[in-house]
């Protein structure tokens, strides 16, 4: 009975369902008078016979033709009502992005948000592997109010992947500026937090708000159990809390190690399979000890790294970060990653060796932030291979170029998978 539905007033494909139908017993019935009528009447009505049923069967065709494009643009309009002319275009898009290579990428904060930006127009197979030891600002309230782990860097992913209308996107990263209870909080965390609520699971509220922003890949966190990020520092003291690592004040001493509490958690299965399957590893970029590292702290999800057979990339940050990476040079950051892992954790390292304009350095010095000094030589002494040049955009702020980036990984996937490594 539920095929009878097509039939029912207002659906808009009856007649068109009719046109093809009608469109495909003229072909048919021109196939057959070709045939059989052709041998019959051949002396007397040779050229008449071949006129007729040629005519017949070209208007069977744009029958069939004109039936068809009817009846998709009665489902676009109705799935797609706003891109019913882009449809070519979307699903050329679609089946070349789905050919290309596997990555995921590793890590949180706006850094990877950027990578991603770039990375979604080269390829939709991504998935990002994200931290979950976020306890500051509006996830960490949620996350202390409500007993849910912390959305604001899943919710930061799923809208840099997000191929829906430029409004849903403003939407999920609305920011409440007034209202007790609300300030401070973005729409995004509140409706994952919602959607964890009513499903009891809060990798499903993922998934969920994955279908609403429509997004290019996949976002999965490291891990479902609740952790907090502790650092221990050269000088014995401990620090307990994602954001409180980084927020310190006159001389600090350096981070000797960060390890998550409690140890032992379990990788979600869908980072495990992403990860054996990828065709590229990135790491970061984000801040060293409080986005990469946490998930790298995740013992099974590091232990399917070394396993894999992928490219390894690690994208060096530009400046430093007061409280984390202090003084640290690009060797320093590849060497505490190797530290915490394994020494062969890292194929190639990105870094930058474009100049920084005099008014940006002026700018981050203002928040103790220096210029990463790419000491290549050292990290080459790690055995890691070095990707430089010109990676960063100097607006108002520094950041990585998304679009040069991307690039250069698809290069160098392909460059290693023609070399056969």
């Amino acid at each position: 009975m539920r095929w009878f539905k097509w039939l029912y007033p207002g659906m808009k494909v009856k007649r068109w369902i009719f046109l093809f139908t009608l469109g495909i017993l003229a072909v048919m019935f021109a196939a057959g008078f070709l045939w059989f009528g052709y041998e019959k009447y051949i002396h007397t009505h040779k050229a008449n016979l071949l006129v007729f049923g040629t005519l017949l069967f070209v208007l069977g065709i744009l029958m069939m033709i004109i039936g068809i494009r009817k009846m998709v643009k009665s489902f676009v309009t109705v799935f797609l009502p706003r891109r019913e002319k882009d449809l070519l275009d979307i699903m050329f898009r679609q089946r070349a992005l789905s050919k290309g290579p596997r990555i995921v990428v590793i890590g949180g904060g706006t850094g990877l948000s950027v990578l991603l930006h770039g990375l979604k127009e080269v390829t939709s197979n991504i998935t990002a592997i994200v931290t979950v030891a976020d306890d500051g600002g509006s996830s960490g309230r949620l996350r202390t109010e409500f007993d849910v782990l912390p959305p604001g860097d899943i919710r930061n992913c799923l809208v840099a992947l997000a191929d829906s209308e430029s409004l849903m996107r403003d939407l999920f990263q609305y920011r409440f500026t007034e209202g007790e209870g609300l300030k401070g909080h973005s729409f995004g965390n509140l409706f994952i937090t919602a959607l964890s609520k009513i499903t009891g699971d809060f990798d499903k509220a993922i998934k969920e708000s994955s279908k609403v922003l429509a997004i290019r890949g996949s976002v999965v966190p490291s891990t479902l159990e609740k952790v907090t990020l502790v650092a221990k520092r050269a000088d014995g003291t401990q620090t307990s809390g994602e954001s409180a690592i980084p927020k310190v004040t006159g001389a600090v001493s350096p981070i000797k190690r960060v390890y998550l509490n409690p140890a032992g958690v379990k990788a979600t299965p869908e980072a495990l399979t992403a990860i054996k399957e990828a065709d590229a590893i990135v790491f970061g970029p984000g801040s060293l000890f409080t986005s990469i590292l946490p998930n790298l702290l995740v013992e099974e999800a590091t232990a399917a790294i070394l396993k894999s057979r992928a490219v390894k990339i690690f994208l060096c940050n530009v400046m430093t970060q007061h409280g984390e990476t202090d003084g640290f040079t690009a060797s320093d950051h590849v060497d505490a990653l190797l530290k915490h892992t394994r020494s062969d954790l890292i194929d190639y390292v990105f870094v930058n060796t474009s100049k920084i304009p005099q008014h940006l350095l002026e700018k981050y010095k203002t928040e103790e932030a220096y210029p990463v000094e790419p000491d290549i030589k050292k990290i080459r002494e790690l055995g890691a291979g070095v990707v430089e040049g010109d990676m960063i955009t100097a607006d108002d702020y520094i950041r990585h170029n998304a679009e040069k980036i991307s690039k250069r990984i698809l290069a160098l996937i392909y460059e290693v998978k023609g070399a056969g490594i």
